[in-house]
């Protein structure tokens, strides 16, 4: 079965990036949001089976939309994106039910990570 994922990041390239990669690998990407806040109207309105967050963005980052998402729904899989200089965010993220974090931009472990969280 196709997972479906929502892709939170500020970034238009970033997005673009990533939504390439996913397809190749047979995820459907239902949908994007360019900060926090837009990432939990997008989780509420389609309910995607993971979601990737940048922790930096405009507006709401990801650490305070990953825990307003994992409060509306304690099981969403949600997996960061962050700078590796953010070490102390990533286990804030953690300590606050996300799945799993990836480096940007070394996408090498993108799929496999994917496929261990769902």
């Amino acid at each position: 079965m196709i997972k479906t994922v929502l892709i939170a990041d500020d970034s238009m390239f970033m997005r673009k990036w990533l939504k390439d990669m996913l397809h190749e690998s047979m995820y459907n990407v239902i949908t994007e949001a360019k900060d926090g806040y837009e990432a939990i109207q997008k989780y509420k309105a389609f309910s995607p089976d993971i979601v990737l967050m940048d922790i930096t963005m405009p507006n709401l980052n990801g650490l305070d939309a990953l825990r307003e998402i994992k409060a509306y729904d304690s099981s969403a899989n949600v997996i960061m994106c962050t700078a590796a200089t953010q070490k102390t965010m990533i286990l804030e993220a953690l300590k606050n039910g996300a799945k799993d974090f990836i480096i940007k931009p070394h996408f090498d472990s993108l799929i496999r990570t994917l496929h261990k969280v769902v």
